[in-house]
Formats: C-alpha cells, structure tokens, sequence
C-alpha cells in the first residue's frame, strides 16, 4: 500500500467510521484497555464533534487512503479552547494498516498543521509507556518525553514537541 494519506475532519455523519475503532479491542488496547460499545461510543462522538467546532484547523480527522479512499483511522489534533497555545496529536489506527508507516504519516502531516498556526506553541501527545511504536513514532518526530502519570487508572506517557 501506498503511504499516501488524506485527512478529512469528522462531521455528525461519521458515527460508523468513529465506532469501527473503538469498537475494536486491537485498537483500543492502549488506549482504553477495552472496546467501548455503542452508547459510551455515541457519547464520546458527540464530544468528538463539538471539538471539531473550536477551532477550524483543528480537531479529529478521518484518515484515508488518498488513492483508494479507504478508511485508515483517526487522526487528532485536538485544542482545548478557542485561543490555547497547545494542541494535543494522537491517531487511532484499524490493525491491518500497522507496520506500514502510516502512524508516522499522520504524525508528520499532525505536525505540519500545527506549525502552520502561529497561536501554536507546543504539541503534546499522551501514549501508553507500553506503546513503544508509537513512541517512536513521535520522538523521530522531534518529541520528547516529559512525565510519566496516571490518566484515570491507566498509566499514561505524556511526550511533546516545543515549537
């Protein structure tokens, strides 16, 4: 497969795109450490969109496959409020496109978009300290890790990229 990507930002029709991740116990076992079924789902996707309102050039992205148009994941690139000089990057990917260098992809492209907004001082990202891939993954790009803390019982990694 190509690495060729193409980032599209969520919008209230895209339940189903948002559900085949989180859904999916792969996906989701560095994250939350369990699938999450419909109704939490449909919670967090209500969240997910009302992000997507603060700020036009930032928020969560479905990622494609340019060519063949097929759905890859989520990428985010998530700012808390309106003129905060901080985003925070993180990507879920479905489990037949890891290992091909797509999570880097989405990283660097995550990257570019927050460097193309001056307002943008530092782009963080919290992973599981298990996750060595995607800790790669972010320190080729430039991050470096910060602390290490609990995020609501799950251990946490926060890394960042000062700009």
């Amino acid at each position: 497969m190509d690495n060729k990507i193409k980032l599209e930002k969520f919008n209230e029709k895209d339940f189903l795109y948002f559900f085949q991740l989180v859904n999916n116990e792969k996906v989701m076992e560095m994250i939350t450490e369990r699938a999450i079924e419909v109704d939490e789902a449909k919670i967090d996707f209500e969240k997910l969109i009302k992000k997507n309102k603060i700020n036009e050039h930032f928020g969560s992205f479905k990622v494609f496959n340019a060519e063949t148009n097929e759905f890859i994941g989520l990428a985010k690139l998530e700012i808390k409020e309106k003129n905060s000089p901080e985003v925070e990057l993180g990507y879920m990917i479905l489990p037949k496109y890891w290992g091909k260098g797509i999570g880097n992809k989405i990283g660097e492209q995550l990257i570019k978009i927050g460097r193309n907004q001056e307002s943008i001082q530092r782009i963080f990202a919290i992973i599981d300290p298990k996750n060595l891939a995607s800790r790669k993954i972010l320190t080729n790009n430039g991050f470096t890790s910060k602390e290490f803390k609990d995020f609501d019982g799950l251990p946490g990694e926060i890394l960042e990229l000062t700009l």
